[in-house]
C-alpha cells in the first residue's frame, strides 16, 4: 500500500493549510478522514471475501480428494470380491421361478431385483394390458 512517512505527512498538512486556510482545513481532514475509513472498510470486505473463496475452494478440494478415496477403496473392495469368487465369474443369477399353468393371480407379480445374465435388472411389468 501507500507508504507515508511522518515527514510526508507534515508537508503535506502544510500545504493543505496554506491552500485550504484555517477555516476550511477541519472540515477537509474530516472528510478525508471519512474517505480513508471507507476504503478501508471495503479493502477489509473485499480481502475476508476472498479468504472465504478460498476456504470454500479448499474443502471443495478436500471433498474431491475423500471421493476419489472412497472410489479407490470401493474399487479394491470389488478386486478383493472378484477374487473370492470361484473363476472369478459374476454370482449367479437367482433360479427364475417356475411356470405355472395356473392363471395369473389377481395382484401383480412381484419386483425381483435378481439381475440376470447381462447384468440388467428385471422391471415390473404391468398387468393391465397397455393401460
Amino acid at each position: 500500500m501507500i507508504e507515508i512517512s511522518f515527514g510526508k505527512l507534515v508537508l503535506l498538512a502544510l500545504i493543505a493549510l496554506i491552500v485550504l486556510g484555517p477555516e476550511k482545513l477541519p472540515h477537509a481532514a474530516r472528510t478525508a478522514g471519512a474517505l480513508l475509513r471507507r476504503v478501508r472498510t471495503g479493502w477489509d470486505s473485499v480481502r475476508a471475501e476472498v479468504e472465504r473463496e478460498l476456504q470454500v475452494e479448499e474443502i471443495r478440494r478436500q471433498a474431491k480428494e475423500a471421493a476419489d478415496r472412497a472410489h479407490a477403496a470401493q474399487a479394491e473392495l470389488d478386486e478383493t470380491l472378484r477374487k473370492m469368487r470361484p473363476n472369478g465369474d459374476a454370482p449367479a443369477p437367482a433360479p427364475a421361478p417356475a411356470a405355472v399353468s395356473e392363471p395369473a393371480p389377481a395382484e401383480p407379480p412381484a419386483v425381483t431385483h435378481a439381475a440376470d445374465a447381462s447384468g440388467a435388472v428385471p422391471t415390473k411389468e404391468s398387468s393391465h394390458g397397455g393401460a
